[in-house]
């Protein structure tokens, strides 16, 4: 009805996506802790005069206010808790890295207001890992992947075979078959990597970071390769985020 007033919720979030809208507005993609993600338009943010416009940038934790819309809500307050995207913005290795995490994050939420808390929680770990540093960004976006892939139910198997079972360790790796597999099982056509990238694959994917952080940088480029190969055949396309990743070692 005319003038009636629509219901207000407030939830904490973390800013996936922005796009323009018209002269001054933004609709701004949300990931929410308790409502899943939400598109909301954020009116005004693009002028200089705005409020709160440099606090809904992407890579954001925020704590938002929101009007419901039919199609679109609406922003109407918004609080930041950590811009972590401030701190890796000049940092290209970390940015890109980031843009893969939340594009992913958006993918993985295909139905807008499904509540996602365990992926909501993964994503606020992964971009607080990269605005603090303190773990190479290329590792923290592939430990961040897999965990994804395991939450989605698409963990590739890294031990037993993936079609029989079979206890491994396994040395032959299909991706069309989900992982590992067993030599009677084994499809023409597997790879057989390094047993040293299925370790780090593990690692990541249990977050063992010591034991992440030893593997070589070879090492590092083939369990990448895997994983970005495991996500695109689950998806069925590659993020356009991910060919971006700088993955060069610091230095």
């Amino acid at each position: 009805m005319p003038g009636m007033r629509r219901p207000l919720y407030r939830d904490d979030a973390l800013v996936l996506r922005v796009q323009k809208l018209g002269e001054a507005d933004r609709i701004v993609t949300l990931l929410t802790r308790q409502h899943g993600r939400v598109r909301a338009v954020a009116k005004g943010v693009r002028r200089t005069t705005s409020r709160f416009g440099a606090r809904l940038e992407p890579f954001g934790h925020v704590d938002v206010q929101c009007s419901e819309g039919s199609s679109l809500d609406t922003v109407t307050q918004v609080e930041g808790r950590d811009l972590f995207g401030r701190r890796f913005l000049t940092d290209y290795p970390r940015y890109t890295a980031a843009s893969a995490i939340v594009e992913l994050a958006e993918r993985l939420t295909p139905v807008e207001r499904e509540p996602a808390l365990r992926l909501y929680q993964l994503t606020l770990g992964a971009l607080r890992a990269l605005a603090e540093g303190l773990r190479p960004g290329p590792l923290v976006l592939d430990a961040y992947l897999l965990r994804a892939m395991a939450q989605a139910g698409w963990a590739p198997a890294l031990r037993d075979c993936a079609v029989c079972g079979e206890e491994g360790p396994h040395r032959a790796f299909s991706v069309p078959a989900g992982g590992v597999t067993c030599l009677n099982c084994r499809p023409p056509g597997a790879a057989h990597p390094d047993p040293a990238t299925l370790d780090l694959m593990s690692a990541l994917l249990e977050g063992d970071w010591p034991a992440a952080e030893r593997a070589e940088p070879p090492v590092q480029r083939e369990c990448a390769g895997f994983v970005a190969a495991h996500l695109q055949w689950h998806l069925e396309r590659q993020l356009r985020s991910l060919p971006l990743v700088d993955r060069r070692e610091p230095g």
